[in-house]
C-alpha cells in the first residue's frame, strides 16, 4: 500500500504513474477530496476545542466568584460545543478510513527504469540465452507429446474435475517431482534460501498484506464458511506474510525463503487464452523464491533473485530470455518486475515461466513488516521480493518440447537423471 503522507505530497508524480499503469485515477480525486475535508473538519475540531478551553477558565473564574447561575449557563455551552466537537471528529474519522480504503486499491508506483507503455509489446527484452534446437522434424507440442507416451490425460480430468485441469502420471509424474526437487536443491544449496512449507490456505488478512486483496476477489477460490480462508494463488501469500505484524532486526536481514506449493487459481478474465495444455490451469505447482531486505539493497537483491531463476534453466539447458515489464504490463504489488520466457518449440516463441518483482514496502506496509537498524533507530518497513524459481508445470512443457525427439521419446537433462532414479529417456 502506498504511504499516505507520500500520496498527499506527491499528488502529480501518483496521477501520471497510476496513468501509466492504465489505471484510472478516479479514486485519486476522491481522495484529495476527502483529504480536503479532513483537513477541514480537523480545523473546526480544533477551533471548537480552543473554545471549549476559554469558556473551561471562564466558568472556574465565575463558580469562584459566586456567579453560580451564569457558571451553570457556560456549561451548557460548552456541552453544546463538546458535542458538536465530536461531531466533526467522527468525520474526520470517516474521511480517514476512506482514504486509506482508497489507498488499498491503488497499485505500487513503478520504479523509475520501468519502460512506459499499455501492455506487454512495450515490454524490453534485457538479455537471452541458450539458442533454440533447429529440429530434422516438426516438433510436436506437449500435448501431443504427454498424451502419445501415456504421461498426459486431460480428458479424465476434465471428467473428474472439469477444464483447465489435468492429471500427469508414471514417468510424466516422477518428472514432474524430479523438477521439484531438482529445483529446491539448487536454491538452497547453491542460493542460500531456506526451505519452507507454508499452508495452502491463507486467511483475507494474508491476502490483503500481499495484494490480493481487495482487487483480485474474483480471481482467488474461497471456502464458504465463516473462516474466510482461500487457496493460495501462489506461495508467495504465506510465505512472505510470514513475519507480519512484526519488528525484525537489521542484522536479521536478508531473509531468503523457497517454498514448493500448489497453486489454485480461477483464471477469471482469460476464456479462450491458452485453453490447450498446461498453460493455463487452475492448479498447478511452483518454487517460490522470497526475500526480505532493508531498502538500499533491493535493486540488488532484485537482480540476484531473477539470476537464480535463471540459473535453474541454464542447468537444464532451456534457452531463454528475461525482459523488463511495462508500467502497464505489471502487476499490482510490483515497482519493477523481470519476466524469464522460456523457449517452446511448438509455438516458435518464448513464453513467460517466471515473474521476479521488487515490490519495495508496497506489501510490508499492508503487513505491516518493520526492522530496526542498530541504536534504537525508529522502525523502517521492509522491501519484499518474490519469484518464480520456477513454474512447474511451465518448465515440465519446456522439457517435453525442447528435448522430444522424432520417435516422440523425451530425453531427460542430465542433470535430471539423478532425481529420475537414473532414467534417461521417456518412451511409452
Amino acid at each position: 500500500m502506498l504511504d499516505l503522507n507520500f500520496v498527499r505530497e506527491n499528488l502529480d508524480a501518483v496521477k501520471t504513474a497510476l496513468q501509466n499503469r492504465n489505471f484510472p485515477d478516479a479514486s485519486l480525486e476522491k481522495f484529495v477530496e476527502l483529504d480536503a475535508e479532513r483537513r477541514r473538519v480537523i480545523g473546526e475540531a480544533d477551533k471548537i476545542n480552543q473554545t471549549r478551553n476559554v469558556f473551561s477558565k471562564e466558568i472556574g473564574a465565575l463558580m469562584q466568584s459566586g456567579k453560580r447561575e451564569e457558571g451553570e449557563a457556560k456549561k451548557a455551552e460548552v456541552a453544546g460545543l463538546k458535542e458538536k466537537q465530536t461531531e466533526f471528529e467522527t468525520r474526520r474519522d470517516e474521511a480517514e478510513n476512506t482514504m486509506h480504503q482508497l489507498l488499498a486499491g491503488l497499485p505500487n508506483v513503478p520504479a523509475s527504469d520501468v519502460p512506459i507503455g499499455i501492455d506487454e509489446a512495450a515490454n524490453v527484452e534485457v538479455h537471452r540465452w541458450g539458442t533454440p534446437k533447429e529440429f530434422d522434424f516438426e516438433p510436436k507440442d506437449h500435448v501431443d507429446l504427454g498424451e502419445n507416451l501415456g504421461i498426459l490425460d486431460l480428458e479424465r480430468a476434465t471428467k473428474i474435475a472439469g477444464s483447465r485441469f489435468a492429471i500427469v502420471n508414471g514417468a510424466g509424474a516422477r518428472l514432474e517431482r524430479a523438477l521439484v526437487n531438482f529445483m529446491l536443491d539448487v536454491h538452497t544449496t547453491e542460493h542460500g534460501y531456506t526451505e519452507t512449507l507454508p499452508p495452502f490456505l491463507v486467511n483475507r488478512q494474508s491476502l490483503f498484506g500481499t495484494g490480493q486483496l481487495p482487487k483480485f476477489e474474483d480471481e482467488l477460490f474461497h471456502l464458504k464458511d465463516e473462516r474466510g480462508f482461500a487457496l493460495i494463488p501462489t506461495a508467495e501469500v504465506p510465505v512472505t506474510n510470514y513475519h507480519a505484524g512484526e519488528i525484525l532486526d537489521a542484522s536479521e536481514l536478508p531473509k531468503y525463503f523457497t517454498a514448493y506449493s500448489p497453486c489454485f487459481r480461477s483464471e477469471a478474465g482469460s476464456y479462450g487464452r491458452d485453453t490447450r495444455g498446461l498453460i493455463r490451469q487452475h492448479q498447478f505447482e511452483k518454487v517460490e523464491l522470497v526475500k526480505l531486505t532493508v531498502p538500499e539493497n533491493s535493486d540488488e537483491e532484485h537482480e540476484k533473485l531473477t539470476a537464480n531463476a535463471e540459473r535453474i534453466l541454464q542447468l537444464l539447458g532451456l534457452p531463454y530470455r528475461t525482459v523488463i515489464l511495462s508500467t502497464g504490463d505489471m502487476g499490482f504489488a510490483a515497482q519493477k518486475t523481470y519476466d524469464i520466457e522460456v523457449w517452446l518449440p511448438s509455438q516458435k516463441t518464448f513464453r513467460e515461466i517466471s515473474s521476479c518483482s521488487n515490490c519495495g514496502d508496497f506489501q510490508a506496509r499492508r503487513m505491516n513488516l518493520r526492522f530496526r537498524r542498530a541504536g534504537g533507530a525508529k522502525p523502517e518497513f521492509v522491501h519484499t521480493l518474490n519469484g518464480s524459481g520456477l513454474a512447474v508445470g511451465r518448465t515440465w512443457i519446456a522439457v517435453l518440447e525442447n528435448y522430444q525427439q522424432a520417435d516422440g521419446s523425451i530425453l531427460i537433462p542430465e542433470i535430471l537423471q539423478p532425481f529420475m532414479n537414473g532414467l534417461e529417456k521417456i518412451e511409452r
